[in-house]
């Protein structure tokens, strides 16, 4: 488990520089001066683009540019923003709060209804439940995380009542109701996703001849499903995790702004309509270090359930 980790340490470096230089050259690839793509829409005299110009060290090659607010960053500043000159770190722990508790709700929702949707559907194949589930999966692939969250937001929200419309909340309880149909929005589309590959891993291993011989020596039905069944077709399902989690920060984006959310989401796209380029810097460096760690937290989780790969007994 030491080295698996370790592996996936030495991967995870080179590409978290790979991705701060491609965050960092967001500056230069706007179009017109740098110090023009920062001021945005501001009005400016010869000293504020003198000190524009000294803060961002412009006046260095490039290089020594990059090296330099690496540099900053590796000591956990990421700079200031340019709309309100407030620490980016410092407005990104502020949002954080409502995007994490987002896509844990959404997550939970995601895994105990898509993995319970997709075992019915694989028990019941053929039938109408299996038909159901199917169709339910089609419409929530198809469906973009914006407009089932009008939809819910419409119905439940502003006919009904039966949920704020707008809004994070405070306390624990109030946070959870106000973001319940956020969270719903989210957990659609990505469950969709979920519901297929379980369904379809469900069907695969059942029919293995591990399972057969189970049921030949008269283990109960709960045994055979969690232990043999489930356990083996949710490999396929945490396979998929890394690809599960960039959809949850690409829908919350959405999400965030359909809810008027507080969330890194709306924060992200505030500083791309006010061209707050050291805060699209920072958010966008936030997001790539969380995908990094929860791919490496997939990949353990992967090897807890397969033995396998703790062995290496898999074959490349």
């Amino acid at each position: 488990m030491a080295r698996l980790i370790l592996m996936r340490l030495a991967i995870a470096v080179p590409l978290l520089l790979i991705i701060s230089f491609g965050v960092f050259s967001l500056v230069h690839l706007a179009p017109g001066d740098p110090v023009r793509a920062l001021l945005g829409t501001r009005p400016s005299d010869p000293e504020t683009l003198a000190t524009l110009r000294a803060r961002y060290h412009l006046d260095d090659p490039f290089i020594v540019q990059y090296g330099k607010w690496l540099g900053q960053v590796l000591q956990g500043d990421l700079g200031r923003s340019i709309n309100g000159n407030r620490l980016v770190l410092s407005s990104i722990k502020e949002r954080a709060g409502v995007t994490i508790y987002l896509c844990l709700i959404s997550t939970v929702i995601v895994l105990v209804a898509g993995i319970l949707l997709g075992m019915l559907a694989a028990f019941r194949r053929g039938g109408r439940l299996d038909r159901f589930v199917v169709m339910f999966g089609v419409f929530g692939i198809s469906s973009p995380a914006f407009v089932t969250g009008i939809f819910l937001l419409y119905v439940f929200g502003v006919v009904l009542g039966w949920f704020p419309t707008f809004g994070a909340g405070r306390g624990f309880l109030d946070r959870f109701w106000h973001l319940t149909l956020p969270s719903l929005a989210l957990a659609l589309s990505i469950m969709a996703i979920v519901v297929k590959i379980t369904r379809a891993s469900m069907i695969e291993v059942m029919d293995r001849d591990y399972v057969a011989f189970a049921r030949a020596r008269g283990m109960s039905a709960a045994r055979i499903t969690f232990a043999y069944i489930l356990r083996n077709a949710l490999i396929p399902v945490v396979t998929a995790g890394g690809l599960i989690v960039i959809g949850f920060l690409a829908n919350a984006i959405y999400v965030e702004v359909t809810f008027a959310l507080p969330g890194l989401g709306s924060l992200i796209v505030d500083a791309v309509q006010r061209r707050d380029i050291p805060l699209i810097q920072g958010t966008t460096l936030v997001f790539a270090l969380f995908v990094v760690i929860i791919n490496l937290v997939v990949d353990i989780i992967y090897t807890m359930i397969d033995p396998r790969i703790r062995f290496g007994k898999v074959a490349s």
